[in-house]
């Protein structure tokens, strides 16, 4: 092997050393080992060169329209966030399950069909918080849930090449590095969708049983300040004429429904029959996060008018919290009197003290000192009062921008004309995505800022760096010499090569990232196909699908951390679960692919 390649090789086992054993960001470990690649000096007969890599070869990864693809999908997923579309479909696929095994099918079933043509990490993002609610609404760990939710994502994206990254990341290798055609939305169906099955049938039938029963983090650590604080229900609302029950108000997580208000006549001990109406006052009692998922009830809107006298529009607006300290101006006067909306450019919409409720209504409450306020008001309003002396510890209340209602039809439609398209090979995913991305911004299902906050730059950086690893184990000669020596070991059996490259993938998968195991596996598959002689794209598919099939550890995908601390696990939950699935899922796929993509 060329001391190119083993330094190469020796460069690669050191990142996934510090990925293993340190918290070092993925994204800054690889970049560090791309520069790395462009500085190391390499002896020559005369004399010395600098790098591994070129510029180019390096930052290569930059401009590969996979990568590029994955960005502009985190735009499209914003607009449908920002809308309240994602709360519209969760409201109407999850429902009410009866048992914990029923709550896991309707779970798991829809999240696959969704991340099937959606990037799975937004997904899982999006319905994190959605799920945890619906666990403590109906009485169900969020342990029993959080891993299956980060799996089904994982076994539906590989069933559409859009339902993962990390299928983005191999076709743009494919298109790049190899004189092959790209592969089409559904040429990987054949394989994925048996994987997909199996994979659920196994956390269904024997997963389940897997699952640790307990309580999460940010249950353990939730907040118990409680404020009061007035919804109505608008003329046009599509509550009106549903029972509190129909309207999902019944079982709210850290909130309760105390009255409903109408037409000056009190309604108190509202029960589940209840039938709302127009301009139905309703109060609740309940901590912040409470608030917020309130907030994004269609149909529902704060009671107090001042929220509608601001200046900026509700989409440009968030919570915020903040104390009211012993100098500020408005002790001792009500809120109406004070004149808090003109003065500050604030509304407030709920005011908590102490565990009291306060009973009068938002505008005739006199401010104390020491009274935390909940507002809606511009993001600048924390910069501006974070350091005056009429607040103490102001912030603002993280996911509290108001849902843009009326725009979820137009997120929803643009999200499946992109679909159509893709799927129909009308124009390549990437500038479908980019059209979708641009409509979202322009049909104003969300903001220019909140399409900029969405992009994950870590997620993009580490798989840039990736590939121009994965570009580096190919130059230097490392891929020719272990895939000729691997093809040596297995007797020339394309399966048994085929075989072999799964299972590195997944072992590879599993101490770092999925996108970087199948940029840094995408080089050995190609050259090992040609070693035997064979068609490359079935060792290529094996790459796809082992780099999305780790499941043993939360290193394994990003989706399995981001449920780690909501889920309440530890690091042994994912290997009991996740080896037999591992084990389960690779017999699948190595019996499926040569039948799906023969030699």
């Amino acid at each position: 092997m060329p001391i190119e390649g083993v330094l190469t090789l020796l460069l690669v086992a050191g990142l996934i050393g510090i990925m293993m054993f340190s918290r070092a960001g993925t994204d800054v470990v690889l970049m560090g080992g791309l520069t790395l690649l462009l500085i190391v000096p390499i002896p020559k007969a005369d004399g010395w060169v600098m790098g591994i890599l070129t510029i180019k070869d390096a930052f290569s990864g930059f401009s590969n329209p996979g990568m590029l693809t994955v960005a502009v999908l985190f735009v499209v997923v914003a607009g449908l966030q920002e809308t309240g579309g994602v709360d519209w479909i969760a409201q109407r696929l999850l429902g009410r399950p009866k048992s914990v095994l029923g709550a896991q099918l309707r779970m798991m079933l829809p999240v696959a069909g969704i991340s099937a043509f959606m990037n799975n990490t937004p997904v899982v993002a999006m319905f994190i918080p959605v799920v945890n609610d619906w666990a403590r609404k109906f009485n169900i760990s969020p342990s029993k849930l959080m891993i299956p939710l980060s799996f089904a994502t994982v076994l539906g994206g590989m069933c559409t090449l859009i339902g993962t990254s990390t299928n983005i990341i191999v076709n743009g290798l494919i298109v790049s590095e190899t004189d092959l055609p790209g592969l089409h939305l559904f040429d990987i169906t054949s394989v994925g969708l048996p994987a997909a099955a199996a994979g659920l049938i196994y956390l269904t039938v024997v997963g389940r049983w897997l699952l640790p029963d307990r309580k999460s983090v940010h249950g353990i650590l939730e907040n118990p300040r409680e404020y009061t604080i007035e919804f109505m229900v608008e003329e046009k609302s599509p509550l009106i004429g549903k029972s509190i029950e129909q309207a999902g108000l019944r079982h709210l997580t850290g909130a309760y429904l105390i009255e409903i208000d109408r037409n000056g006549d009190i309604l108190v001990a509202v029960g589940p029959e209840q039938r709302l109406e127009a301009n139905d006052r309703l109060v609740f009692a309940g901590v912040v996060d409470s608030v917020k998922d309130l907030q994004k009830i269609r149909g529902l809107k704060p009671a107090t008018d001042q929220v509608f006298k601001l200046d900026a529009p509700r989409h440009y607006r968030c919570l915020i919290e903040a104390v009211v300290s012993d100098v500020c101006p408005m002790v001792g006067k009500s809120i109406r009197e004070g004149r808090f909306r003109t003065q500050y450019n604030a509304a407030i919409i709920a005011v908590a003290r102490n565990g009291e409720r306060i009973k009068s209504k938002i505008g005739d409450i006199v401010l104390r000192p020491g009274d935390m306020l909940l507002l809606e008001a511009l993001p600048s309003f924390v910069e501006y009062h974070r350091n005056s002396k009429d607040f103490f510890l102001v912030s603002a209340v993280e996911d509290s921008v108001p849902r843009r209602h009326d725009r979820a039809p137009v997120a929803i439609a643009i999200l499946a004309v992109m679909i159509v398209v893709a799927s129909f090979e009308w124009l390549n995913m990437l500038i479908a995505g980019m059209l979708a991305a641009g409509m979202m911004i322009l049909a104003r299902t969300c903001t220019v800022s909140a399409a900029r906050r969405s992009i994950d730059w870590s997620v993009l950086v580490a798989i840039a760096a990736s590939l121009g690893i994965g570009r580096a184990i190919e130059v230097s000669g490392a891929a020719d010499y272990i895939s000729n020596a691997g093809m040596d070991a297995v007797g020339g059996r394309p399966w048994a090569a085929l075989a072999v490259i799964y299972v590195l993938t997944v072992i590879l998968t599993e101490v770092v990232t999925n996108n970087a195991a199948a940029a840094l596996m995408f080089p050995f598959a190609v050259s090992g196909a040609q070693a035997l002689g064979v068609d490359p794209m079935p060792m290529i598919i094996a790459v796809m699908m082992g780099a999305s099939a780790g499941f043993a550890t939360p290193l394994g995908y990003q989706t399995h951390l981001m449920v780690y601390g909501p889920g309440g696990y530890v690091f042994s939950d994912y290997v009991k679960i996740g080896v037999p699935l591992d084990i389960f899922v690779g017999i699948v796929t190595i019996l499926v692919i040569p039948w799906a993509w023969p030699f």
